[in-house]
């Protein structure tokens, strides 16, 4: 099963904008940013067949749907069991053998779209209108209040490992078919 498809790279289409540069409020300018990411990801596994998303271009191996899958567990490690404070099963449950992310051979490229897709709505609903300067919860990932983070540095931390995730995509979906742009 392919992702949707996408323009060839001949007729560059960014069907995804940035954030308006109106937008001023901190909490909303970060929240826009970290789902204009959360789309571009996504974005670039359109149109990449079954084959393409499960196989690594990269001498480091992950490959498309793995990094997709991190994304997710990420998004769940910072904000449920981070955040919240909440206990996860598996926290780390991204990674496989020699510490690699993994996806399990059983999921299906749509099931892992579905979880990310899942995991980032849960994500946008547990942060609207919380302060950025609320701290943590401690009893999760961070055991005592001087290293639990606040909701804005969680939400920095994101944004920063989505965007460069999505320049890595760049790059492996230009190596796998030519496609280039957002």
């Amino acid at each position: 099963m392919a992702f949707r498809s996408i323009a060839p790279m001949s007729d560059p289409v960014n069907p995804i904008d940035e954030p308006p540069p109106a937008l001023t409020e901190p909490h909303h300018l970060l929240g826009a940013y970290l789902d204009y990411f959360r789309s571009v990801v996504p974005n670039k596994l359109d149109g990449l067949a079954e084959h393409e998303l499960r196989t690594s271009r990269l001498p480091s191996g992950w490959t498309p749907l793995e990094l997709l899958h991190h994304l997710t567990h990420v998004e769940r490690r910072w904000l449920r069991w981070g955040f919240l404070g909440e206990a996860v099963d598996e926290p780390w449950g991204d990674r496989g053998p020699e510490d690699r992310w993994q996806v399990p051979e059983s999921m299906s490229s749509a099931e892992v779209r579905a979880r990310y897709e899942e995991q980032c709505a849960w994500s946008r609903a547990t942060v609207a209108g919380v302060p950025l300067e609320r701290r943590a919860a401690t009893g999760g990932r961070f055991t005592t209040e001087a290293e639990a983070p606040t909701l804005g540095w969680i939400l920095f931390h994101l944004l920063q490992e989505y965007a460069r995730h999505a320049g890595q995509l760049d790059v492996v979906r230009e190596l796998a078919d030519g496609s280039v742009g957002e």
